[in-house]
């Protein structure tokens, strides 16, 4: 930890793992702790970054011009080390650039920076996928912050909920045991705009909406402090957790893992986006104490 460059305002401290460019600390203006323990008996990863994949392939096989490559689940970006570009008071920026080992998975020029700056009680993450390439470059981009569950102000697990921007009357998706998305969607689990957070909501893993309406959502317990988490680019959301851990992951996406038995190619998976030559494309997420 002494190692990871640590930005800060009058409201937040957040210190970012150069492996993986990942938020590993967000802690409030009294030092407590936003982000989950990492406790080892349910999962040790903090917010990784996920790239170029969001969630699993079938047979864990990407699949680009009638060729297949290995990718892992949530892409490798997570697992790799960042360049650090700039570390200020209040400002870093990390950056990813293809090279053999990327290539060995995922056949294309890329340059993902991932940008933190925090601003009063807010803390602004920025993802920017460039393309150097000559062809348009397919990608998929997440993230997967793991907060506090429950939040270190006194307030029990069980009162905790996430509350929805926007009415979301759609079904949502849920995960086969191979990790891909199922076929067929199930009723929500929203009472109205609200999720009462629960241990048996992840028993089958996460809950995803794979046509969010919301830009944002609401999680703590009561009248506050509650954190907000505003996704204004990602048309899909992702919340996770497993029975009996002390975090619960509020991830917003662009993408999301393949449908169950898709043998397509990767350009043609639901969520995929495409950046031209020379451009970027960038995707933005705010955690905000409130």
């Amino acid at each position: 930890m002494a190692d990871w460059p640590t930005i800060r305002s009058g409201d937040l401290t957040a210190r970012i793992n150069p492996l993986g460019a990942e938020l590993s600390s967000l802690t409030d203006a009294h030092g407590r702790e936003l982000m989950t323990d990492a406790d080892p008996a349910f999962w040790t990863g903090r917010a990784p970054i996920l790239f170029p994949i969001v969630g699993r392939l079938n047979a864990d096989t990407l699949r680009v011009d009638g060729r297949a490559y290995p990718m892992k689940q949530h892409g490798f970006a997570r697992w790799m080390p960042f360049a650090v570009v700039a570390a200020e008071a209040d400002r870093a920026t990390f950056a990813l650039t293809d090279g053999d080992a990327t290539r060995a998975a995922y056949p294309f020029a890329f340059r993902l920076e991932i940008g933190f700056r925090v601003e009063a009680a807010t803390l602004h993450v920025e993802a920017a996928v460039h393309n150097p390439g000559d062809t348009d470059l397919p990608a998929s981009l997440g993230f997967h912050p793991a907060f506090a569950w429950p939040l270190p102000f006194g307030r029990p697990r069980e009162d905790h909920r996430i509350l929805f921007d926007a009415d979301e009357p759609d079904p949502i998706r849920r995960l086969g045991a191979d990790g891909t998305v199922l076929a067929t969607p199930v009723a929500s689990p929203l009472d109205g705009r609200t999720l009462p957070l629960t241990d048996a909501l992840f028993a089958h893993d996460a809950l995803i909406w794979d046509r969010v309406r919301s830009s944002g959502v609401a999680y703590g317990a009561g009248d506050g402090p509650n954190l907000r988490i505003a996704f204004p680019d990602t048309p899909m959301l992702g919340v996770w957790s497993k029975p009996g851990a002390r975090f619960v992951c509020i991830e917003p996406w662009h993408g999301l893992a393949d449908p169950q038995g898709f043998t397509g190619e990767f350009r043609d998976k639901p969520g995929v986006f495409f950046v031209p030559p020379g451009e970027a494309r960038r995707i933005a997420m705010r955690i905000s104490l409130a």
